[in-house]
């Protein structure tokens, strides 16, 4: 069976994360690590840790506030740090999209120079933009966006639940996201997708 087709998205998850901690702490000082946990989107376990490694690199300093109250406050290292982040991250992103674009192109221009023309686009962030995008450049259709609660619309469409994906006509469905296609990709083969109806950004590093 032919396997889905895919586009290669490289991101450093630790330097983003470092980032992501950065702002957190930067926006509110008295973050407590559960907070930062759901920030991160990590266990609280790994909360601590996290934050013993950024006071470790000099980035963040501990001080006491209140009885078992924590400050968590930016050292100049750690504002120095996230200015860095951030403008790599703002140069990182730019490189990032076009190359998303370039390689979405390369793996559907085939399609678009036959009759698999109709487009459906899992997701509506903003590797579904990126995929809209490339859609428009080759001149294919996109017929629907669909994702795990269809709620509200999203490039003009109405956003439909995954499930009702069988009741659109469409050639090829994209998985717009960038990090870790690989459970929806599971979703939709379940639903008795065609494997070779697949196309999706693949993020070669967890």
């Amino acid at each position: 069976m032919q396997s889905a087709a895919w586009v290669e998205v490289i991101v450093d998850p630790e330097a983003r994360r470092d980032l992501q901690a950065l702002e957190a702490i930067a926006e509110n000082s008295r973050i407590t690590q559960r907070g930062l946990s759901t920030k991160l989107g990590i266990a609280l376990g790994l909360a601590n840790l996290y934050v013993k490694r950024l006071v470790r690199k000099g980035y963040v300093k501990c001080v006491n506030f209140q009885p078992n109250r924590i400050l968590y406050m930016l050292t100049p290292t750690g504002i120095a740090e996230k200015t860095r982040l951030t403008y790599e991250f703002m140069d990182y992103s730019l490189y990032l999209y076009g190359q998303v674009r370039r390689q979405l192109r390369a793996v559907l221009r085939p399609f678009a120079a036959g009759e698999r023309r109709r487009v459906a686009i899992y997701g509506t962030g903003e590797a579904a933009e990126l995929a809209y995008l490339s859609l428009t450049e080759l001149g294919m259709e996109l017929v629907a966006v669909v994702d795990d609660a269809g709620t509200a619309t999203f490039l003009g469409m109405p956003v439909q639940d995954v499930r009702e994906q069988r009741t659109i006509s469409y050639d090829l469905i994209i998985v717009a996201t960038l990090e870790q296609p690989d459970a929806r990709v599971k979703r939709l083969l379940s639903d008795d997708v065609p494997r070779e109806k697949i196309v999706m950004f693949q993020n070669d590093i967890n």
